[in-house]
């Protein structure tokens, strides 16, 4: 069993695999004096796929020590949401549709599992995603990969609150069977508008002709984690991309293939090409704002943004 050092002062955790090597490590305490917040941040890195106990002795942990507030989750918030569903107090609606936690935090005594990716996810698609969008160019959408990133931006996008704006089809498309299933469990009978589609892509190459085959206009993410927490990318050199598309690498550190490859056709096809930094910002304050009990929006969160950019 893993042995987990006791905090010392109001702790904040990062549950994710080379947390040392991400940038909040160097932000976090700067926001924190931004915020007002006296509190420290701690890494815990976990192996993909980690078996269930060493995700129920994090748990255990936080639950446990009194001066250690909640987690953000990255990576890891499937299989811990699977491992450790039974030991949150509460979990909220997004988390239990989508079977998946990127916060943990504490409230009245209660601790607690939130997926806040849907909204992260929703704000950061809503800075370059124009509106009416999927309703006059009737482009689809590819999301790369099934994990909790996957399957949250598939239920921002697919809102019926959106009426007739939502992109005709989504295929969501990962190298391994079994988060397929339950992406298509956890999507199913979302909005009748959206056709889903669940594809089984074990190369590179299977994903390049999902790629060609798509309509201009389309959305193209890579959610799979290849180029930050693994080395690589999901599509090779020579994918073709479908003209005047968004492509999305959700990842803002490591190698970035995904990125250069889009980026060498960006001019010929004209390509609309954003990395994960935004994403990075609204996910961490989301979670942030949950675990401290505080409100982080308007002109405070341009600050923070400001701050994670400057040297």
């Amino acid at each position: 069993m893993a042995q987990y050092e006791s905090a010392a002062m109001p702790t904040f955790y990062f549950i994710g695999v080379t947390t040392g090597q991400s940038s909040i490590m160097k932000v976090f305490p700067k926001w924190a004096e931004a915020l007002g917040l006296e509190a420290a941040m701690r890494g815990i890195d976990l192996p993909l796929h980690a078996p269930d106990e060493q995700y129920r002795e994090v748990v255990q942990f936080l639950k446990g020590d009194p001066l250690s507030l909640g987690a953000l989750v990255t990576t890891h918030k499937l299989d811990m949401y699977r491992a450790c569903r039974d030991m949150f107090e509460y979990v909220d609606p997004y988390a239990e549709r989508l079977g998946e936690v990127s916060s943990l935090s504490k409230r009245g005594g209660a601790f607690r599992a939130h997926a806040k990716d849907p909204i992260s996810s929703g704000l950061s698609l809503k800075e370059f995603v124009p509106e009416r969008f999927w309703v006059e160019r009737g482009g689809e959408v590819l999301i790369i990969g099934a994990g909790g990133s996957a399957l949250a931006m598939s239920m921002h996008l697919a809102q019926e609150a959106f009426g007739d704006d939502v992109p005709r089809k989504i295929t969501i498309a990962n190298r391994s069977a079994p988060r397929l299933e339950s992406a298509k469990r956890a999507l199913g009978g979302l909005n009748g508008r959206v056709e889903f589609r669940f594809v089984h892509g074990p190369s590179p190459e299977d994903n390049d002709r999902l790629v060609a085959g798509l309509p201009p206009y389309s959305l193209i993410v890579n959610a799979t984690g290849l180029g930050k927490d693994a080395p690589g990318s999901p599509t090779t050199d020579a994918v073709d991309y479908p003209a005047h598309s968004l492509i999305w690498e959700i990842n803002y550190r490591g190698d970035l293939i995904f990125m250069r490859q889009a980026k060498a056709q960006a001019a010929e096809k004209g390509l609309h090409i954003e990395d994960g930094w935004r994403y990075f910002i609204h996910g961490w304050t989301q979670v942030i704002a949950e675990v401290f009990d505080i409100e982080i929006g308007g002109a405070l969160l341009a600050e923070l943004s400001e701050i994670a950019q400057a040297p």
